[in-house]
């Protein structure tokens, strides 16, 4: 995720019966926004002022497949195509709140099963902060024992069929147990880690064809299909390699992307002169004074190894315009960024540490507003520095 605001994520298991989810209205210190995913991490629903509760809050119900019984009103209803899900809310703080009001703000939501609405039972937090909370996929056999472990409870969709049979081949088919022999095995270890080279390159083919300025080395990190949408599912065809790449990247995604989108994120997929970004070396990444945003930005730097943060000594995998007070400000308004393995002198408050990884910086745009959507607004290329 990121730094800049608190999240806050649960997990279900509709296979116990509708889940209630009580979302709380938009404050004028904070406001909600996120997406409920089925266990594919495809959205089923979007929350917030970009979601059916237009940010005035109120209360989901999540149905799990072939319910039958009737279901009361005063809910926005969200029928789930499976029965693990999950969500995860950025609590946003606007101007003049502190991260206490988002954190607080966030404490307001209420997850509980229907059967127990009449008397939902007290509200069960867990801070991780100061942990470190694993989320990464495994790139070994451990692969196909969490995929095991999604199809032998989750409904078979039609466009799963042909897949599950190529499954059924190797050993993973609901209703039998996971249990690969030496020869198989060894061919998964193998597989997934050419799985991970194949995404690895298919994801920097994609940015370097997708700039998101045409005089510009950036790109989208979102880039959905041709429905907007993220399940990459046409009329004639399932966008294998589209959706692959896009969740190889994150997840967690809008159910559509368009002007109205509560965030957008962009990553350069090059320096200045065209040159791939590489360990070892320190960049600037220059930021206007005019970053056309109703809320703030963010950067996020990640490892293009695993795209999760960089730990540090300095726990620092990020900047934002919260930050200003304490960053070297241009007399502009504008501001330097720097990330790399040390920082340049007089600039520490400025600078993302990269530990020797190889960077992959994400600029985020919270509550983007016209001039980036028309693309009057550019950012100028990251520079190396000497």
């Amino acid at each position: 995720a990121n730094t800049a605001t608190p999240y806050v994520g649960a997990y279900s298991d509709l296979r116990k019966g509708p889940v209630v989810l009580e979302v709380p209205a938009k404050t004028e210190k904070s406001v909600m926004y996120g997406q409920i995913v089925d266990a594919w991490q495809a959205s089923i629903a979007d929350v917030g002022p970009s979601g059916a509760d237009k940010g005035k809050g109120g209360k989901y119900l999540l149905v799990p497949p072939g319910y039958t019984k009737p279901i009361p009103e005063g809910y926005f209803v969200i029928q789930s195509p499976g029965y693990r899900v999950a969500f995860a809310f950025r609590s946003i703080k606007l101007a003049g709140a502190t991260d206490t009001d988002a954190f607080d703000y966030a404490r307001k939501l209420r997850m509980y099963f229907l059967s127990e609405a009449s008397a939902p039972p007290p509200q069960k937090f867990v801070d991780p902060s100061d942990m470190r909370y694993p989320t990464l996929p495994f790139y070994d056999a451990r692969y196909f024992q969490d995929l095991y472990d999604i199809v032998s409870v989750e409904p078979v969709q039609t466009r799963d069929k042909v897949m599950m049979g190529m499954l059924a081949s190797i050993g993973i088919e609901p209703g039998k147990p996971f249990a690969p022999t030496p020869v198989v095995k060894a061919a998964m270890e193998k597989a997934v880690v050419d799985a991970w080279f194949y995404l690895q390159q298919k994801a920097e083919t994609r940015a370097q064809n997708n700039p998101f300025w045409p005089d510009r080395h950036w790109a989208s990190v979102l880039i959905p299909g041709p429905d907007l949408g993220f399940d990459y599912v046409t009329d004639t065809a399932i966008l294998l390699d589209a959706r692959g790449v896009q969740f190889f990247l994150g997840t967690y995604y809008p159910k559509v992307l368009n002007e109205h989108a509560a965030t957008m994120y962009l990553a350069p997929f090059a320096d200045k002169d065209g040159a791939r970004l590489e360990a070892g070396k320190t960049y600037r990444m220059h930021v206007p004074a005019n970053v056309p945003v109703a809320q703030f930005w963010s950067l996020t730097v990640y490892d293009q190894a695993t795209w999760a943060f960089i730990y540090s000594p300095e726990m620092r995998p990020g900047i934002s315009s919260f930050d200003k007070p304490n960053l070297k400000m241009n007399s502009d308004g504008s501001v330097d960024l720097y990330f790399g393995p040390k920082p340049p002198a007089g600039l520490a408050a400025n600078w993302v540490p990269t530990q020797g990884k190889r960077p992959y910086p994400i600029f985020r745009f919270y509550g983007p507003q016209a001039t980036f959507w028309n693309k009057s607004f550019v950012m100028p290329d990251v520079v190396l520095m000497p």
